[in-house]
C-alpha cells in the first residue's frame, strides 16, 4: 500500500486524525452543558436510589416471587439511560446541525459529515456505557443488589441495546427535518421504549402483549434482567432475541443511511 493510499482520498485528510480532532469539539460541546451529564449519565442511577429511599422499595414482595421491587426495577433503569442519550440527545442534536447548515457546509469541505455523525455515535455510546456502569456500582455498593449473574449475556446484552437505541435514534435524525420536529418524534418513540421497557408501569404489571413484544424489541429489557438475576438458562430463546433486535438494528442503520441528509 503506497502512503497516498494510507493518506486516503485526494483532498481528504486522513480519517482517523479528522475524527480525533471531531470527536474532541464535540466532547467539549457535550461537556459544555451540565444537563447532558445528568440527563445521559447520573439520571438513572439518581432515580433508582430515590426509589430505594423508599423502604417498600427494599422490601421483598410475595408478587415479586419475594423479589423486591428495586432489585427488579434497576434493568428498567439501564434502559432509562440508554433512552436519554440514544434515543431523545442524538436525534435532536444532528437535525439541529441540519437545520443550522452544519451538515451541508461540512459537506463542501475536506471533512466528510460523515466524521461528524460518526463522533456523535461514539459520544453517545460512550454516554450509555458510563451510564450503565455508574448504576451497577451504585446498585451493589448501596442497595445490595447482586451483580449480573450471566456477566457475558449480560455484556452482549446491553451492547446490542445500546447500539439497537443508536441505531433508532439515526433514523429519527435521518426522517426529521428540524430539531423540533426531531425532539416530537423521539419523544413519542422515548415514551413507546419506556412503555415495555416497564418505567412507567412494572412490566409485572403491563398486559401479555406488551410484555411479549418488550422481548423482542430494542432495547432488550428482558435479556438486560434475565441476565442480571440468572433466571431463564436455556440459551436458545435469548439467541432469538439478540437475532431479532439485531436485525431490527441493522433495519433501522441502513434505511438511515440511505434517507439522511446533509441539508
Amino acid at each position: 500500500m503506497t502512503p497516498t493510499e494510507r493518506a486516503g482520498p485526494p483532498g481528504r485528510p486522513p480519517l482517523p486524525g479528522v475524527l480525533r480532532s471531531v470527536l474532541a469539539v464535540e466532547v467539549r460541546l457535550f461537556l459544555r452543558e451540565p444537563l447532558n451529564l445528568v440527563l445521559g449519565v447520573a439520571l438513572p442511577t439518581l432515580i433508582m436510589l430515590g426509589l430505594a429511599a423508599i423502604p417498600v422499595m427494599r422490601e421483598p414482595s410475595p408478587d415479586l416471587g419475594g423479589a423486591r421491587f428495586i432489585d427488579l426495577w434497576a434493568p428498567t433503569a439501564l434502559i432509562l439511560g440508554l433512552c436519554l442519550v440514544g434515543v431523545q440527545h442524538l436525534p435532536v442534536v444532528i437535525a439541529s446541525y441540519r437545520e443550522k447548515g452544519v451538515l451541508r457546509r461540512l459537506s463542501t469541505t475536506p471533512v466528510h459529515p460523515g466524521v461528524l455523525l460518526t463522533a456523535q455515535m461514539i459520544i453517545v455510546l460512550v454516554a450509555m456505557a458510563l451510564s450503565s456502569l455508574v448504576l451497577l456500582g451504585s446498585s451493589w455498593l448501596f442497595l445490595d443488589i447482586d451483580l449480573p449473574q450471566r456477566p457475558l449475556l449480560f455484556v452482549v446484552a446491553l451492547a446490542v441495546g445500546s447500539v439497537s437505541m443508536v441505531a433508532l435514534g439515526m433514523l429519527v435524525a435521518a426522517l426529521a427535518p428540524s430539531g423540533p420536529v426531531a425532539n416530537t418524534v423521539s419523544m413519542l418513540l422515548y415514551v413507546g421504549v419506556m412503555l415495555v421497557g416497564g418505567v412507567f408501569v412494572p412490566r409485572v404489571y403491563l398486559p401479555e402483549a406488551l410484555v411479549r413484544s418488550g422481548e423482542f424489541t430494542p432495547p432488550g429489557v428482558q435479556l438486560l434482567l434475565d441476565a442480571w438475576t440468572g433466571q431463564a438458562e436455556s440459551a436458545s430463546p435469548h439467541a432469538v432475541q439478540l437475532a431479532v433486535m439485531a436485525g431490527i438494528t441493522v433495519v433501522a442503520a441502513a434505511v438511515a443511511a440511505r434517507l439522511v441528509r446533509w441539508e
